[in-house]
């Protein structure tokens, strides 16, 4: 628990100057709320004394000493000046002075708040920058095994929920806290015998609560996971609404959501009925400790006790101050309460954050600058975590400017072959080299920086064509309009209603098919990158659709270095060389009449599209 809160404050960083200030601030508000309380006391005697001129011995405490002695001897010194003359002047006095005292308090509060306030910000906003750009570091198979939704949870709900209860309880872990060894002090130097009274009923109040807060963490826990199950449910909901419709399955996804729903209300229920037991208990037995001292000390007092010092307005300006404990033993039961969810919200962000990455660059990688000569792989391996084998012993080299097809039956491997090459996945045995380099030694953005990617799914982001066009990439105006240009695209670009500033949608779902492709080629044109990786980029076209988008992609291939995964056949003709990759291996490789004339199965796929 302590280290989990820990590190959530060093997101609130530089503390150096914050937690000194705030602990000072708190001191302060802490001494004067004690002295407007203490200040009671002479207020009592001026309004039930019957006369205030009897002089008493006032003897002054002389040079100040860093001693309770002191402390003590100062204040009757002080409260006895105060109480000298008639009982108007007394009684001003005492009042002003408890008025600047609860004006000093509220300031110093006020000032407590306003950099707590900055604590908090400071927390959420360097959190949620970590989680973000912790996710933008993993590697591609992390969000194969994550749910989408669980993720959004972490980075939303749960960031919220560290800030809801976790931080602001950085109030109460330091404040409360304070408040009571401070005023237990004070009452420990009015009277250890009475104050020794009181601590009977501490460890009972502590036990219970922490009884409440070890099953409230469990439940904390649960309600988190689940709660990441109903975003996700609902944001399939959204990215499926048609498929769901079409199939009539909205009574299933609705049962399905009301299980998560229903689970979550559950634990809801129970979390807030444990929060809101662990009140009352705390108020009970608060009470309880007062009536018992009132009973215990008031005995002493209208005994006459030798050995109880207190006079009678002092034993009620003691009550008053172990009263104010009980708010600050409340709030500490509570946030001890309350805290639990945000731990455990803390635990789920700092999974993420924990992570490690499975792609990485290693120290010292070297800077790709460029590519001269060929790419190379060798002797190639893959398969996934604990599963089998996607590629086997694939040996291939690719000379700058030519262009590669990669054609076989569906789930033999071609997608993962030239997701290799980016380093979206490392291979299991074998290496990749570029111009000779093994790309494992070469940094991931240098990499990249040399390849254009177009795939099957259009990525487009909820924004402008402009924006979409230059994603990532230091362009002009004019260049992202001749982009556009060499892609097809300018034409329908200039024809929507705002042309490039037009706002595509979620996904660029306010274009067509073959319009969102043309805007990602008019990206990859854009970026000018010597090396392109084409993974089916029209088996999803209509014919005039793809048209257009051949047409585009055949001014992008000018030039360059090309690995092409194709699914139509009629696409690839003109490649340098054609791959055939069958279960994880290449079965076939050379051009496409070498190929029809060998009589394998690249002929036999060809036939089976030609039918």
């Amino acid at each position: 628990m302590l280290h989990t809160y820990s590190r959530i404050l060093k997101y609130a960083q530089p503390l150096k100057w914050i937690v000194p200030v705030y602990v000072v601030l708190i001191l302060l508000e802490i001494l004067f709320n004690t002295v407007s309380i203490a200040f009671f006391a002479p207020i009592l005697k001026i309004l039930f004394s019957a006369d205030l001129t009897q002089k008493t011995e006032n003897i002054h405490p002389g040079n100040f000493q860093f001693s309770i002695d002191y402390f003590v001897h100062y204040y009757e010194y002080y409260k006895n000046s105060l109480l000298e003359g008639n009982k108007l002047d007394s009684l001003l006095n005492v009042c002003c002075i408890m008025l600047v005292s609860v004006l000093l308090y509220a300031t110093f509060e006020a000032l407590a708040q306003a950099l707590l306030a900055l604590v908090k910000s400071r927390v959420i906003q360097n959190m949620r920058q970590a989680v973000y750009e912790k996710i933008n570091d993993m590697h591609l198979a992390y969000f194969t095994n994550e749910r989408k939704g669980d993720l959004m949870s972490r980075m939303t709900n749960d960031v919220n929920e560290v800030e809801a209860t976790a931080v602001n309880a950085f109030n109460v872990v330091i404040k409360e806290p304070s408040r009571v060894i401070f005023i237990f002090t004070v009452l420990f130097m009015m009277s250890s015998q009475l104050t020794y009274f009181t601590l009977i009923v501490l460890p009972v109040s502590a036990g219970i609560i922490a009884l409440l807060t070890k099953k409230l963490r469990s439940d904390a826990a649960q309600s988190q996971t689940i709660l990441g199950r109903i975003l996700g449910q609902i944001d399939e909901t959204l990215g499926g609404i048609r498929v769901i419709k079409a199939f009539t399955a909205e009574k299933y996804v609705t049962h399905k959501f009301e299980r998560y729903n229903s689970v979550y209300a559950k634990l809801l229920r129970s979390m807030d009925f444990r929060r809101s037991m662990a009140s009352p208990i705390s108020q009970f037995l608060g009470t309880a400790a007062v009536t018992s001292i009132l009973y215990f000390g008031g005995r002493l007092v209208l005994a006459h006790d030798a050995d109880f010092k207190l006079k009678p307005e002092d034993f009620f300006a003691y009550i008053l101050l172990y009263a104010s404990i009980i708010p600050a033993l409340k709030s500490i039961s509570n946030a001890f309460t309350n805290i639990q969810r945000g731990l455990i919200s803390a635990d789920r962000i700092f999974s993420i954050i924990d992570t490690t990455p499975l792609i990485s660059d290693k120290q010292n990688a070297l800077e790709l600058n460029g590519f001269e000569h060929e790419i190379e792989f060798r002797n190639i391996d893959f398969a996934y975590s604990e599963g089998k084998k996607i590629l086997s012993n694939i040996s291939l080299t690719i000379k700058k400017g030519e262009t590669i097809a990669i054609v076989g039956p569906s789930g033999g491997g071609k997608s993962t072959l030239i997701d290799l090459l980016p380093r979206f996945h490392d291979t299991t045995s074998g290496s990749i080299l570029v111009d000779g380099k093994d790309i494992k030694d070469l940094t991931a953005k240098s990499l990249r920086q040399q390849l254009g990617i177009v795939t099957q799914e259009s990525i487009l982001f909820n924004d402008t064509v402009y924006n979409n066009l230059a994603f990532g990439i230091s362009a002009t105006k004019e260049e992202v309009m001749q982009a556009a240009k060499i892609a097809n695209a300018h034409e329908f670009i200039e024809k929507l209603e705002k042309g490039y500033q037009t706002e595509i949608g979620d996904r660029g779902n306010k274009l067509s098919g073959g319009q969102k492709q043309r805007l990602t080629i008019a990206r990859a044109i854009l970026k000018n990158p010597p090396i392109l990786l084409l993974d089916e980029a029209t088996s999803a076209l209509d014919s005039e659709s793809e048209h257009l988008v051949q047409e585009a992609l055949n001014n992008l291939m000018k030039n360059r270095t090309s690995l092409i995964v194709a699914h139509r056949f009629s696409t690839i003709q003109n490649a340098d060389r054609i791959v055939v990759i069958k279960d994880g291996e290449i079965i076939e490789i050379g051009t496409h009449s070498a190929l029809v004339e060998a009589n394998g199965l690249y002929k036999k796929l060809s036939e089976m599209q030609s039918t």
